[in-house]
């Protein structure tokens, strides 16, 4: 298994075209980029990007994922060629999806690992905190996260687990201030939690990272066969990837770590950001920039899995997690077992 690239094209008016056995960015008729198509996992356009119809059938035919967001980096739609994976997979999907049961025990599993991880990144915050004041908020934090971790066993329903996981997420936001050095809390406030539309700047980037992971858990998801729109926490909606958005729990915490690294070592500033009338706020340009940088580089990294005897690239670990919950489904593990951060 290797990590396929993702070719990100955000800067506006691009025109993709197929030439021979690569792909061409041009800008205003300019040639500024050619990738080989065997080097490219999937090509996500950003924003006012045009793809050529000759492209977009090969990209089809090589199993290249053309994924279409909108400058924010919002999902808005997925090319994809036939339907592959095994069809016995997806009807044990569909079937279990309705078994409250499963879709419970399931649907706990991806909270806990969330909420492991969310808490990881309190107590390595408390760890390095600047002040006693910060180190004690973050502390008494993942002391809380603790004791949703100890009520989960007992949620009988999956609107009480939605209900320990929002309340989690509402305390673990309410520190995430705490986690910014302090002398850029001015520039990087957060005041909550806050998704359509975010509304200070550290929203803005989480948002942006956190339609990568999406994108990236989807893809997994479409790789091992299953029903990427058919999930057990996350209601099924038209539109909505319900089983992507159930295996990204997990991964959040990945995202919020890497969102603090960018603004704690200077490398996203206040200008990277743009205000909008509404009280908007996006991550523009050079900032988005920066941020793909980072992501595909966090991605290189190796990490540790309970399951393999062999260091793992972060990129791969979506992949990996949605082979386990495959597994699940078909009744080869007992339940699923979700990554947790060390």
């Amino acid at each position: 298994m290797q990590i396929l690239n993702i070719l990100y094209v955000t800067t506006p008016e691009s025109y993709l075209a197929l030439d021979n056995n690569t792909v061409r960015l041009e800008v205003t008729r300019e040639t500024r980029l050619r990738v080989p198509l065997h080097h490219l996992g999937t090509i996500a356009c950003f924003g006012h990007v045009s793809v050529s119809l000759p492209l977009m059938h090969r990209l089809a035919e090589e199993g290249i994922g053309l994924v279409l967001l909108d400058a924010n980096g919002r999902f808005k739609a997925r090319l994809e060629g036939a339907v592959s994976g095994n069809v016995l997979l997806r009807l044990a999907q569909y079937r279990l999806a309705a078994e409250e049961a499963f879709a419970l025990s399931v649907a706990r599993n991806c909270i806990a690992g969330k909420v492991k991880n969310c808490r990881q990144v309190l107590l390595r915050g408390a760890r390095e905190a600047q002040s006693e004041a910060d180190a004690e908020a973050l502390a008494r934090g993942a002391a809380d996260l603790a004791a949703t971790l100890r009520a989960l066993p007992a949620a009988a329903h999956l609107d009480t687990l939605r209900g320990l996981e929002g309340e989690a997420a509402r305390q673990y936001f309410a520190l995430f201030n705490c986690l910014v050095k302090p002398s850029l809390r001015s520039e990087f406030r957060m005041d909550g939690r806050q998704r359509r539309p975010p509304r200070d700047r550290v929203n803005a980037l989480l948002s942006f990272i956190y339609s990568l992971w999406m994108n990236d858990c989807r893809s997994a998801l479409e790789a091992v066969g299953l029903d990427p729109q058919v999930g057990f926490l996350h209601a099924v909606r038209p539109g909505r990837s319900a089983l992507a958005l159930d295996l990204m729990e997990e991964f959040r915490a990945f995202a919020d770590r890497l969102a603090l690294s960018l603004i704690n070592r200077g490398q996203l500033v206040g200008k990277d950001f743009a205000h909008r009338e509404g009280g908007a706020v996006l991550l523009e340009g050079d900032g988005r920039k920066t941020v793909l940088v980072a992501y595909q580089e966090r991605k290189q990294e190796t990490l540790s899995h309970p399951l393999l005897s062999e260091p793992l690239p972060l990129g791969l670990l979506p992949h990996v997690q949605a082979r386990l919950l495959a597994r699940t489904l078909r009744g080869d593990s007992a339940q699923y077992l979700p990554f947790v951060m060390r």
